[in-house]
């Protein structure tokens, strides 16, 4: 991710996230909560040679030896941030909300509106799911968020 600017800056006066978002796949996005570990332990360390790959390197994520707790916290700081508006981390969900299947991220970006990527689990990579995301993030980022310029931190035609 590119150094943070203002966050008060980045999005207009009175904007608000939103809390869930349905997919014609039958998933569901929404903020990631503290509490999500559960799920999202074992879907980010279950996929984490690929994660690597793709955020290893700017972010240093998921790292080989990631604790549960580690986790965690790190999604207590996720959560922290959204209810700042400063980032956000939209975790993908089963109906049930049984398994986080992937996430979505969306940043502050110095030269555009916002910074974004997103994955999905390894067993729904080239799924209908991920193939709906494709099409369905920039879309929706123009039209919910605003976003006139977005940087895709992974190319999500590639």
């Amino acid at each position: 991710m590119s150094d943070l600017t203002e966050p008060s800056t980045w999005l207009p006066d009175g904007f608000v996230h939103p809390e869930r978002v349905d997919l014609t796949s039958g998933y569901h996005l929404r903020p990631i909560r503290e509490t999500d570990v559960d799920i999202d332990y074992p879907a980010v360390m279950g996929s984490r040679e690929r994660l690597w790959s793709l955020y290893g390197d700017a972010w240093g994520w998921p790292p080989e030896t990631m604790s549960y707790e580690a986790d965690r916290e790190d999604l207590a700081r996720h959560e922290r941030e959204i209810a700042a508006h400063e980032t956000f981390n939209y975790a993908i969900l089963d109906a049930d909300e049984t398994h986080l299947v992937g996430c979505v991220y969306i940043d502050p970006h110095d030269e555009h509106d916002a910074e974004v990527s997103w994955w999905v689990v390894d067993d729904l990579v080239g799924s209908t799911l991920e193939l709906e995301l494709d099409a369905f993030v920039p879309q929706w980022l123009r039209t919910t968020w605003g976003f006139a310029s977005v940087y895709y931190t992974l190319d999500p035609a590639a």
